[in-house]
């Protein structure tokens, strides 16, 4: 990754948390734990996934910076919904998790030299897990779950008019 197209992944890593409470308001709280499908979240789930998927994202930034090469932990994303009961939890908590942890990795990545984005990290998922690689996944993912909070409401809309 050229250093101008990190600047950029960057920029919108930090813009995730604002995009994502900009998208909250288009959005019903009646809605929120509304499924579109048994096996798709609602918005609900969404957002306690982006706390969970934040949380790990802040350890595995740090890992990087102070352990580069040693392991990062995976997790069944889906399991974690289920077991951890996503519906029973707070989904103003979770977006105050996202926004604070998001704040303070972006605080740490912003002025990073160049030479750090080459480290790795084993990650029993993905091979030649770069930190460039955690940047290009994490600077994306806010905004690919507003995407599918969109097509919720959508479904949900419609569904209400049957």
């Amino acid at each position: 990754m050229t250093p101008a197209e990190r600047t950029e992944k960057i920029a919108a890593y930090a813009a995730g948390p604002a995009l994502l409470a900009d998208a909250l308001k288009q959005f019903p709280r009646e809605m929120w734990q509304w499924k579109p499908a048994r096996n798709r979240w609602s918005i609900h789930e969404i957002l306690v996934h982006l706390a969970d998927s934040e949380s790990n994202a802040y350890l595995r930034a740090r890992r990087f910076l102070a352990e580069p090469g040693q392991p990062v932990m995976a997790y069944d994303q889906d399991l974690w919904a289920e077991k951890l009961d996503y519906h029973s939890q707070n989904p103003d908590d979770a977006v105050a998790l996202v926004q604070l942890v998001r704040k303070m990795t972006h605080a740490i990545i912003r002025d990073l030299p160049d030479g750090v984005w080459a480290r790795t990290a084993l990650h029993p998922e993905h091979a030649n897990y770069t930190f460039d690689r955690w940047l290009e996944i994490y600077s994306r993912h806010i905004h690919g779950h507003i995407e599918q909070m969109k097509k919720n409401h959508s479904a949900w809309l419609a569904d209400r008019t049957r």
